[in-house]
């Protein structure tokens, strides 16, 4: 009996214990790449992710931000609170009630909700949202999307502009002489468009899906660094609620980008 214990004790101080699997996360810790400085959207960001808003980066804040870029599928996850990694959380935050400010009029039939404030569009039936928020790059300065009550009039799946250079606008779906929805193959965070409302490629394809002609698109606001908006009258909300007009203008020759 006591060889045995003498064993038993032995086998117990050479050897760790074994720890018992966890199913909490790892705790998030800086990584040894996160060295970035602080960003143009660094007060946002520690805001929205409960870090002290000093407006100064920590190894903290790069741990924290460069999780969220992980998540979010932001690239490159490096920590560093990018005009990205902004939008990206201005989606984020929207997903939950993206029209939680009424913006977007509620009617009983789709609506194509466009809020140029935010860069971002969702789809909604009543209060149903039927397309989660998703980020867009609208027109630069003086090629402004307009704003105002429209619906869809012509919608192609493989359409090139004649105006810009045959650029690519696949999904086009198009609702303003000649400005459309359309999938991108450009940065969305960078610039803007020449009018139209540019999505990444896979959000136009599972608009293409969600929208039909003659659905109806609202947009409002303007796209931040632009001067001026436009917003013609014949475009303005019905006061009385009423569905905006069948729009019956022949297809664009040629689309804008």
């Amino acid at each position: 009996m006591a060889a045995v214990l003498v064993v038993a004790l032995t086998l117990t101080a050479g050897a760790a214990p074994t720890p018992a699997p966890s199913t909490d996360p790892a705790p998030s810790a800086a990584p040894t790449s996160c060295s970035t400085g602080t960003g143009p959207y660094q007060r946002e960001l520690e805001s929205y992710l409960r870090l002290p808003p000093d407006g100064h980066q920590s190894p903290a804040d790069c741990a924290a931000i460069s999780a969220f870029q992980s998540r979010n599928e932001v690239r490159p996850a490096d920590g560093y609170a990018s005009l990205a990694t902004y939008r990206t959380m201005l989606v984020v935050q929207a997903r939950p009630d993206p029209n939680a400010a009424g913006n977007c009029p509620v009617r009983d039939y789709k609506v194509a909700c466009v809020d140029l404030d935010r860069q971002l569009m969702w789809v909604q039936e009543g209060r149903r949202v039927t397309f989660a928020p998703v980020p867009i790059r609208s027109g630069r300065d003086g090629y402004e999307t307009r704003t105002g009550w429209f619906s869809v009039y012509w919608r192609d799946q493989d359409h090139y502009s004649d105006l810009y250079d045959n650029a690519p606008m696949p999904y086009s779906q198009f609702f303003s002489d000649g400005q459309a929805f359309h999938g991108s193959l450009v940065d969305l965070f960078k610039g803007g468009s020449h009018g139209c409302v540019n999505l990444q490629l896979n959000d136009a394809r599972r608009l293409w899906d969600e929208l039909t002609e003659d659905d109806a698109v609202y947009i409002w606001g303007t796209k931040p660094g632009t001067e001026r908006g436009l917003r013609p009258a014949a475009e303005r909300p019905d006061p009385h609620g009423n569905p905006p007009p069948a729009v019956h203008t022949p297809p664009p020759n040629p689309g804008a980008r």
